[in-house]
């Protein structure tokens, strides 16, 4: 029996179990290995309706979405009319942020790889037609920027929205034209839908979302999130196996599944190669390339993950095994399956193992946290970091803005985790969130609660 037939034997046993000990409404989990792919689905798409998921069901990618949009624009580079290290408004005049002088200078590579330094967190839903993305560029003249363009890591979807601008500019044609015929068609997929809207043609999952801690997921109310953001993950949606596909090309460094050159080897090693480092993050990796997370130091595992409203999805590839594992899910505790999924499918084909996510120790020594006390804030949510008279650490979140509509304000404990990073007690959506605290407002106070996102410090 070859490897691949015992995992998915496994897969057929233990993923129904595993997403019924975690709450799981349904999941779609996809393995390729030297050109062969398995895939296997359990659960329900939608427990209102009892739809069982199956291996061509289509679920939402979220920000896995990124690594599509970067290779959008890498293949722009490849016919040599995209520069990654020219301004922005070199291919897009009228590229305006509330920092004129950094608008100015900010560069194609810094949008791909987080570094750009302007508000990353901008939903502004501006329609669902083809104009939708260039509207939403447009509304950025008054974002602010948190820090110089280059300085640091800062998770920005507005950044890959900017980008994708850039691509429709370059391509002359909308965003989701620009996916179907340059990496759809050429990739031969046949399941995969540039909006949820078009998903609605297959069999398509539905998010669910948990009032409570403990309480069973239920079906949410809202279908997708806004179409100006596609190009950073708001619409795309696909089956694991389609998704494997396009990972599959990636590890032959461009070529796609009939030898069809979709990218050149250059460009797709040159998205693997470190660009900027990042805080102690847990999940969200050592470092970023560009579109790709890195999650260790030698580039042995590269990938990204996703959320929308409801639905998680994680794809971890090892280029130096040629696989790929993508896990698609609709709910409940979903970092808790990847763990055991995700981590058990490359272990067993690669022999490496996934790096846990974090989890705070009970010993945890009382530490002063003057330099973290304060209040921080971004367009997502207000947050204040607070120390008691027993020297136990508070943070308080209060949603804004969209978010304020799907998640209530939580006040949960920090503890020490590591140097600078502290790390939630509780956990918050099954994860035991890192909150790193980094950079000086220059009395020794940290200016920045990183959380993926650098939140800047606005208490004088």
């Amino acid at each position: 029996m070859s490897k691949l037939t015992e995992l998915a034997a496994w897969l057929e046993t233990r993923l129904p179990a595993v997403l019924a000990e975690h709450h799981v409404p349904g999941a779609s989990v996809a393995v390729y290995a030297g050109g062969e792919i398995i895939d296997h689905a359990a659960g329900v798409l939608n427990t209102g309706t009892g739809v069982e998921a199956d291996v061509d069901s289509l679920f939402q990618i979220g920000s896995i979405t990124k690594i599509w949009t970067t290779t959008l624009a890498m293949q722009l580079v490849d016919e040599g009319v995209l520069e990654l290290d020219e301004p922005v408004r070199k291919y897009l005049p009228e590229f305006v942020l509330g920092d004129d002088d950094a608008a100015a200078r900010i560069t194609v590579r810094q949008l791909l790889c987080h570094t750009a330094g302007f508000e990353g967190d901008i939903f502004t839903d501006t329609g669902r037609g083809d104009d939708c993305v260039e509207k939403y560029v447009a509304t950025l003249g008054d974002v602010p920027q948190l820090f110089a363009p280059g300085e640091m890591f800062s998770y920005n979807n507005a950044a890959f929205c900017v980008l994708g601008r850039v691509v429709e500019v370059l391509r002359d044609k909308a965003y989701n034209d620009c996916l179907a015929e340059h990496l759809f068609a050429p990739l031969g997929l046949t399941h995969a839908a540039a909006s949820p809207y078009e998903a609605i043609r297959f069999r398509a999952a539905l998010g669910h979302l948990t009032s409570e801690p403990g309480a069973d997921p239920e079906p949410a109310g809202v279908w997708a999130l806004a179409a100006s953001n596609a190009p950073a993950g708001s619409m795309l949606a696909m089956r694991p196996r389609d998704l494997v596909t396009f990972a599959g090309m990636h590890l032959r460094d461009g070529e796609g599944p009939d030898g069809t050159r979709v990218l050149s080897a250059a460009s797709a090693r040159a998205m693997r190669e470190r660009q900027v480092e990042l805080p102690d993050l847990g999940l969200m990796g050592r470092a970023w390339g560009l579109g790709w997370s890195l999650f260790d130091d030698d580039g042995g595992i590269v990938g990204h993950d996703g959320g929308t409203i409801g639905q998680a999805s994680f794809l971890r590839l090892a280029p130096g095994h040629d696989v790929a594992v993508a896990l698609l899910t609709n709910g409940g505790d979903p970092v808790a399956v990847y763990t055991e999924v995700v981590g058990h499918l490359m272990k067993e084909l690669t022999g490496i193992e996934l790096a846990a996510p974090p989890v705070p120790d009970s010993d945890s020594p009382r530490i002063d946290a003057t330099r973290y006390v304060g209040e921080y804030s971004s367009s997502v949510a207000d947050i204040v970091v607070s120390q008691d008279d027993d020297g136990r650490v508070w943070v308080e979140r209060v949603p804004k803005g969209i978010f304020a509509e799907l998640a209530k304000p939580e006040k949960t404990e920090l503890v020490a985790m590591n140097g600078d990073t502290l790390i939630l007690a509780e956990p918050m959506q099954g994860m035991y969130l890192p909150h790193a605290f980094v950079g000086d407002d220059g009395t020794g106070r940290a200016l920045y609660l990183h959380t993926g996102r650098a939140d800047r410090r606005v208490d004088a």
